[in-house]
Protein backbone atom coordinates (compact mmCIF):
# COMPACT_ATOMS: atom_id res chain seq x y z
CA UNK A 1 0.00 0.00 0.00
CA UNK A 2 1.33 3.43 -0.99
CA UNK A 3 -0.18 6.82 -0.25
CA UNK A 4 -0.03 8.38 -3.70
CA UNK A 5 1.34 11.92 -3.56
CA UNK A 6 1.31 12.08 -7.35
CA UNK A 7 4.17 9.68 -7.97
CA UNK A 8 2.73 6.45 -6.57
CA UNK A 9 3.37 4.39 -9.70
CA UNK A 10 7.00 5.50 -9.81
CA UNK A 11 7.42 4.73 -6.13
CA UNK A 12 6.02 1.23 -6.61
CA UNK A 13 8.38 0.66 -9.53
CA UNK A 14 11.30 1.16 -7.12
CA UNK A 15 10.20 -1.83 -5.06
CA UNK A 16 8.49 -4.03 -7.65
CA UNK A 17 11.56 -6.04 -8.64
CA UNK A 18 12.44 -7.09 -5.11
CA UNK A 19 8.82 -7.75 -4.17
CA UNK A 20 8.05 -9.84 -7.24
CA UNK A 21 11.20 -11.87 -6.68
CA UNK A 22 9.50 -13.08 -3.51
CA UNK A 23 6.08 -13.64 -5.08
CA UNK A 24 3.15 -12.01 -6.79
CA UNK A 25 2.29 -8.55 -5.51
CA UNK A 26 -0.46 -6.10 -6.28
CA UNK A 27 0.09 -2.34 -5.87
CA UNK A 28 -2.60 -0.50 -3.93
CA UNK A 29 -2.35 3.26 -4.38
CA UNK A 30 -4.40 5.36 -1.98
CA UNK A 31 -4.67 8.99 -3.12
CA UNK A 32 -3.40 11.67 -0.77
CA UNK A 33 -6.30 12.40 1.57
CA UNK A 34 -7.97 9.08 0.75
CA UNK A 35 -8.73 6.10 2.98
CA UNK A 36 -7.41 2.54 2.99
CA UNK A 37 -10.21 -0.01 2.45
CA UNK A 38 -9.68 -2.66 5.14
CA UNK A 39 -12.18 -5.01 3.48
CA UNK A 40 -9.64 -5.61 0.72
CA UNK A 41 -7.89 -7.96 3.15
CA UNK A 42 -10.73 -10.42 2.66
CA UNK A 43 -9.83 -10.97 -0.99
CA UNK A 44 -7.23 -13.70 -0.72
CA UNK A 45 -4.11 -11.67 -0.05
CA UNK A 46 -1.02 -13.26 1.53
CA UNK A 47 0.12 -10.21 3.49
CA UNK A 48 0.13 -6.44 3.72
CA UNK A 49 3.18 -4.26 3.07
CA UNK A 50 2.81 -0.57 3.89
CA UNK A 51 5.45 1.58 2.22
CA UNK A 52 7.03 4.94 2.96
CA UNK A 53 6.13 8.55 2.36
CA UNK A 54 4.57 11.34 4.38
CA UNK A 55 3.86 9.62 7.70
CA UNK A 56 0.96 11.86 8.82
CA UNK A 57 -0.77 11.13 5.50
CA UNK A 58 -0.42 7.38 6.07
CA UNK A 59 -1.87 7.75 9.57
CA UNK A 60 -4.83 9.65 8.13
CA UNK A 61 -5.36 6.96 5.49
CA UNK A 62 -5.67 4.31 8.23
CA UNK A 63 -7.42 6.47 10.86
CA UNK A 64 -10.90 5.06 10.16
CA UNK A 65 -9.82 1.41 10.43
CA UNK A 66 -7.33 1.35 13.31
CA UNK A 67 -9.45 -1.23 15.19
CA UNK A 68 -10.78 -3.54 12.43
CA UNK A 69 -7.54 -3.77 10.44
CA UNK A 70 -5.50 -5.63 13.10
CA UNK A 71 -8.49 -7.92 13.69
CA UNK A 72 -8.74 -8.69 9.98
CA UNK A 73 -5.02 -9.41 9.73
CA UNK A 74 -5.29 -11.86 12.65
CA UNK A 75 -8.49 -13.44 11.35
CA UNK A 76 -6.95 -14.21 7.96
CA UNK A 77 -3.46 -15.03 9.29
CA UNK A 78 -1.86 -12.24 7.27
CA UNK A 79 1.57 -10.87 8.18
CA UNK A 80 2.13 -7.12 8.25
CA UNK A 81 5.34 -5.48 7.12
CA UNK A 82 6.17 -1.81 6.82
CA UNK A 83 9.10 0.47 6.21
CA UNK A 84 9.50 4.14 7.04
CA UNK A 85 5.91 5.40 7.45
CA UNK A 86 4.62 1.83 7.34
CA UNK A 87 6.89 0.86 10.24
CA UNK A 88 5.83 3.86 12.32
CA UNK A 89 2.13 3.08 11.82
CA UNK A 90 2.50 -0.45 13.24
CA UNK A 91 2.74 1.05 16.74
CA UNK A 92 -0.12 1.58 19.17
CA UNK A 93 1.15 5.13 19.69
CA UNK A 94 2.76 6.25 16.44
CA UNK A 95 5.43 8.95 16.21
CA UNK A 96 4.41 10.60 12.94
CA UNK A 97 6.92 13.46 12.74
CA UNK A 98 8.05 16.78 14.12
CA UNK A 99 11.50 17.96 15.12
CA UNK A 100 10.87 20.17 18.17
CA UNK A 101 9.84 19.45 21.76
CA UNK A 102 8.76 22.63 23.50
CA UNK A 103 10.51 24.55 20.74
CA UNK A 104 13.81 22.75 21.33
CA UNK A 105 15.27 20.76 18.39
CA UNK A 106 15.55 17.01 18.99
CA UNK A 107 16.32 15.87 15.42
CA UNK A 108 17.12 17.50 12.07
CA UNK A 109 14.31 19.65 10.62
CA UNK A 110 14.47 17.75 7.32
CA UNK A 111 12.97 14.74 9.12
CA UNK A 112 9.91 16.65 10.42
CA UNK A 113 7.29 15.28 7.97
CA UNK A 114 5.79 18.78 7.56
CA UNK A 115 5.26 19.09 11.34
CA UNK A 116 6.97 21.33 13.88
CA UNK A 117 6.42 19.87 17.37
CA UNK A 118 6.93 16.11 17.70
CA UNK A 119 3.51 14.54 17.27
CA UNK A 120 2.19 11.16 18.41
CA UNK A 121 -1.06 9.79 16.98
CA UNK A 122 -3.02 6.54 17.31
CA UNK A 123 -1.52 3.74 15.23
CA UNK A 124 -2.53 0.20 14.31
CA UNK A 125 -1.46 -1.34 17.61
CA UNK A 126 0.27 -4.31 16.00
CA UNK A 127 3.24 -3.73 18.31
CA UNK A 128 3.16 -2.10 21.78
CA UNK A 129 6.24 0.05 21.21
CA UNK A 130 6.68 3.17 19.09
CA UNK A 131 8.82 2.98 15.95
CA UNK A 132 11.04 5.55 14.27
CA UNK A 133 12.96 4.76 11.10
CA UNK A 134 16.12 5.98 9.34
CA UNK A 135 17.71 6.19 12.80
CA UNK A 136 21.41 6.45 11.94
CA UNK A 137 20.94 7.99 8.50
CA UNK A 138 18.47 10.76 9.39
CA UNK A 139 19.26 11.24 13.07
CA UNK A 140 15.75 10.33 14.26
CA UNK A 141 16.89 8.46 17.38
CA UNK A 142 16.80 11.76 19.28
CA UNK A 143 13.12 12.22 18.41
CA UNK A 144 12.22 8.82 19.82
CA UNK A 145 14.29 9.44 22.95
CA UNK A 146 12.37 12.68 23.46
CA UNK A 147 9.00 10.98 22.98
CA UNK A 148 9.87 8.24 25.49
CA UNK A 149 11.41 10.68 27.99
CA UNK A 150 8.29 12.82 28.15
CA UNK A 151 5.96 9.81 28.36
CA UNK A 152 4.27 10.29 24.98
CA UNK A 153 5.02 6.64 24.18
CA UNK A 154 5.78 3.83 26.67
CA UNK A 155 8.97 2.73 24.90
CA UNK A 156 10.19 2.41 21.35
CA UNK A 157 12.60 1.12 18.73
CA UNK A 158 14.56 3.24 16.27
CA UNK A 159 15.61 1.25 13.21
CA UNK A 160 18.48 2.00 10.84
CA UNK A 161 18.02 1.80 7.08
CA UNK A 162 18.62 -1.58 5.39
CA UNK A 163 17.63 -3.21 8.68
CA UNK A 164 14.63 -5.29 9.72
CA UNK A 165 13.12 -6.10 13.10
CA UNK A 166 10.97 -9.24 13.00
CA UNK A 167 8.65 -9.64 15.97
CA UNK A 168 6.78 -12.62 17.39
CA UNK A 169 5.67 -13.67 20.89
CA UNK A 170 7.20 -10.69 22.68
CA UNK A 171 10.65 -11.03 21.16
CA UNK A 172 12.31 -9.53 18.14
CA UNK A 173 15.25 -10.43 15.97
CA UNK A 174 17.42 -8.06 13.96
CA UNK A 175 18.43 -8.64 10.36
CA UNK A 176 20.21 -6.58 7.74
CA UNK A 177 23.20 -4.24 7.78
CA UNK A 178 22.29 -1.75 10.50
CA UNK A 179 21.16 -1.76 14.11
CA UNK A 180 17.95 -1.55 16.11
CA UNK A 181 18.02 0.86 19.06
CA UNK A 182 15.60 0.10 21.91
CA UNK A 183 14.61 3.17 23.92
CA UNK A 184 13.04 2.77 27.37
CA UNK A 185 12.32 5.14 30.27
CA UNK A 186 15.29 5.38 32.60
CA UNK A 187 13.15 4.52 35.62
CA UNK A 188 14.12 7.61 37.61
CA UNK A 189 12.07 10.03 35.54
CA UNK A 190 15.22 11.69 34.27
CA UNK A 191 15.24 10.53 30.67
CA UNK A 192 15.65 7.36 28.67
CA UNK A 193 18.01 4.40 28.29
CA UNK A 194 19.12 3.26 24.84
CA UNK A 195 20.45 -0.18 23.99
CA UNK A 196 21.44 -1.14 20.45
CA UNK A 197 21.28 -4.55 18.79
CA UNK A 198 23.05 -5.81 15.65
CA UNK A 199 22.03 -8.33 13.00
CA UNK A 200 21.37 -11.79 14.39
CA UNK A 201 20.74 -10.59 17.93
CA UNK A 202 17.52 -11.23 19.81
CA UNK A 203 15.73 -8.16 21.15
CA UNK A 204 13.61 -8.42 24.32
CA UNK A 205 10.48 -6.39 23.70
CA UNK A 206 8.58 -6.76 26.97
CA UNK A 207 7.52 -3.76 29.00
CA UNK A 208 9.89 -3.82 32.02
CA UNK A 209 12.65 -1.18 31.80
CA UNK A 210 16.10 -2.37 30.89
CA UNK A 211 18.58 -2.60 33.79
Amino acid sequence: MIVDEGDGAEQFARYAGALRAAGECVPLLVPLGGAFEANLLKEGLDGLLVCGGLTPAYQEAFAHCLEPLPELLAEHGLPYAGFSAGAALAARRAVVGGWLVGGVPVCPPDTAEDLEEVEVRPGLGLVPFAVDAHAAQWGTLGRLVAAVSRGSVPYGVAIDENTVLETADGEGRVGGRGRVHVVRPSGDGAGAVVRSYAAGEAVPLGQPPLP
